[in-house]
């Protein structure tokens, strides 16, 4: 608008006038609309500048105006202006219509609308898949992509029912902040179509694991569910089997973290998707399988329950399941505490107290064939309360954890004499080579903690297909990228024990043993027999031979004590236990943990086994 000196109003542009809102002396206000014309196909208000009183008005709707016409004559100021109309945004102290509809088509989604559904779930001890992202993002940080979609079975169903019983098409998904870092974060809603993977979920899916990808963020997903949903009719498919999600997600493998939940059912293509995770955790009333209970059924397999499928007793000690939660908020903190390991450092770097790394010189006796528990170790070696242990209930030979030193992540991999004597069987091997892929791939070093008599062996282990299982060991051990340390504790025979040094001694950055250290090319006993057979059946006497077997198997711990080893070039150093972290921190560089830098994948994935 322009007002010349006699306070005319003048088209600022050519065009039709479509509206004028107020009449010949009537009071407006400054900023209130005098005329609307209409240009291009688009409305323009014209507006007054000042208070005052419409004195004349020079054109009515529907008149053609040129550039700099007269429309109005204000008269500014005329009365005391306190009746005079006011600028929409004073007049408009309620919401606009058109913000309404869309606040109230939201909210039919979120949780106050729907409370038969938050009452089923009460019913079973569980929470809405709303409040498990509320739980695991920061506060007032979460951004939901396609809240509005609703499942594509408009053939079947009205659309006001779909919109109402089958909010953001059962997956509820978006950004969100935790512990101050973005991540990408979905949820799969069993109170929508038993959390059923439909045509508008599968696509809400898709364009946040792009995304991830564009982004570099880690995702959780929270997979309780069905998996394929037969019942969205309206679309063309056969079979659906070009669906993309499996693809992009499995794609995100090794690029950036991926945390699976699954809390209560979660069969089919939830089960898929889950699976491709580099850590899944499952609250105790979990049951998760590639098939539910209709799938098996239609299999002529039997019938089962949902609950009997794969529940946690199996899954967990099957290694599917990574870390066991007692519930929902407790899947989530243990989601939580799992990302933190993949922030980089955490906090101002400091030291453990120096008397509990000298209780390190205690926790493994001087006998050398008594037991230790090698978790005490691995908790007082490592940051106070920094150890989360995968997969505990998997190959109870292999210790697997995340850890912290000074508050820098890591990996550590470790030997437990209380099974098997330490021994590493076909389980143990898979378990730690798929653990070396995930520190790998995201930066993390990687201490091992060897105490092994060797790979597992004889003819029960080889029906276990121990030459390839073992195998995976060097394979993946050798082409580690990431700094790599070995702390021999006791035992270190064998290629086992090469194994746990990423292929042999030489191949980490250091190799150091602890005093209670010891030695071989195979176990020591083994060795006694097998190379000295002639002169032990040479002697008839049983208790001599006996005798002169224990005098040799002295004579051969004393040359393969971590001394001599050291002595001899084959380890860096035989250390005090308390100085272990000294060598440990030499592993980290500017580079540890920060595997968001890369421009790509350093690895093609991480093995889901």
């Amino acid at each position: 608008m322009s007002a010349d000196p006699e306070h005319a109003v003048t088209a600022p542009f050519a065009g039709i006038v479509v509206a004028i809102p107020h009449a010949r002396d009537e009071r407006v206000g400054a900023g209130s609309a005098l005329v609307v014309l209409e240009a291009m196909k688009m409305e323009h208000e014209v507006l007054a500048d000042v208070d005052g009183v419409v004195r004349a008005l020079a054109v009515a709707v529907g008149d053609v105006v040129q550039e700099g016409q007269l429309l109005v004559t204000l008269e500014p100021g005329a009365g005391d202006g306190a009746e005079a109309a006011q600028a929409p945004e004073a007049q408009s102290r309620g919401e606009r219509a058109d913000l309404r509809a869309v606040r109230e088509r939201h909210e039919i989604g979120l949780d106050d609308a729907r409370p038969e559904a938050v009452a089923q779930r009460r019913e079973r001890g569980r929470r809405t898949a709303r409040e498990n992202l509320a739980d695991l993002l920061d506060a007032d940080t979460f951004v939901e992509y396609g809240p509005l979609v609703f499942a594509a079975q408009e053939r079947r169903r009205s659309r006001e029912e779909l919109i109402a019983r089958t909010p953001a098409d059962g997956l509820v998904g978006g950004i969100g902040d935790v512990d101050g870092r973005r991540c990408v974060a979905m949820s799969y809603d069993y109170t929508v179509l038993a959390g059923t993977q439909g045509l508008r979920n599968h696509a809400k899916k898709d364009r946040l694991f792009e995304v991830a990808e564009r982004r570099r963020l880690p995702v959780v997903l929270f997979a309780e569910g069905g998996g394929g949903r037969p019942g969205d009719v309206d679309m063309p498919i056969v079979a659906g089997l070009d669906c993309r999600a499996f693809e992009l997600f499995a794609q995100l493998s090794g690029l950036v973290p991926l945390v699976g939940i699954a809390s209560g059912y979660c069969f089919a293509g939830n089960a898929a998707l889950l699976g491709c995770c580099d850590v899944v955790i499952a609250t105790e009333d979990s049951s998760i399988g590639m098939g539910g209970p209709a799938m098996i059924e239609g299999g002529g397999l039997g019938v089962f329950e949902p609950d009997e499928v794969g529940p946690i007793d199996v899954q967990y000690a099957g290694g599917v399941v990574d870390l066991r939660a007692a519930d929902d908020a407790d899947a989530v903190a243990l989601a939580r505490r799992y990302l933190s390991y993949f922030r980089g450092a955490r906090g101002a770097p400091g030291t453990a107290a120096v008397a509990e790394q000298e209780q390190l010189r205690e926790l493994i006796p001087e006998q050398r064939k008594r037991v230790y528990h090698v978790r005490r170790v691995v908790g007082t070696l490592f940051d106070e309360s920094s150890v989360l242990e995968l997969r505990r209930g998997f190959a109870p030979g292999m210790l697997t954890a995340l850890a912290r030193v000074d508050g820098r992540p890591l990996g550590v991999l470790a030997n437990d004499p209380t099974h098997l004597g330490g021994a590493i069987d076909a389980d143990g091997a898979d378990k730690a080579a798929r653990f070396l892929q995930l520190c790998d791939a995201f930066e993390l070093p990687v201490v091992f903690l060897c105490d092994t008599p060797g790979f597992m062996v004889g003819p029960a282990a080889e029906r276990t297909a121990t030459v390839r299982h073992f195998a995976r060991m060097f394979l993946v051990g050798a082409n580690l990228s990431v700094p790599t340390g070995t702390i021999v504790l006791r035992k270190g025979y064998g290629l086992g024990a090469q194994a746990m040094a990423g292929g042999g001694f030489k191949a980490p950055l250091f190799t150091v043993a602890w005093p209670t250290s010891e030695f071989g090319g195979m176990g020591l006993e083994g060795a006694v027999r097998l190379g000295m057979r002639r002169e032990l059946d040479a002697i008839e006497d049983e208790r001599e031979r006996e005798r002169l077997f224990e005098q040799m198997v002295a004579a051969a711990y004393e040359r393969g004590q971590g001394v001599n080893m050291a002595a001899y070039g084959e380890i860096d150093d035989v250390i005090d236990p308390a100085d272990s972290r000294r060598w440990i921190a030499t592993l980290f560089d500017e580079h540890s943990g920060k595997w968001w830098r890369r421009d790509r994948k350093k690895r093609p994935h991480v093995d889901a086994w």
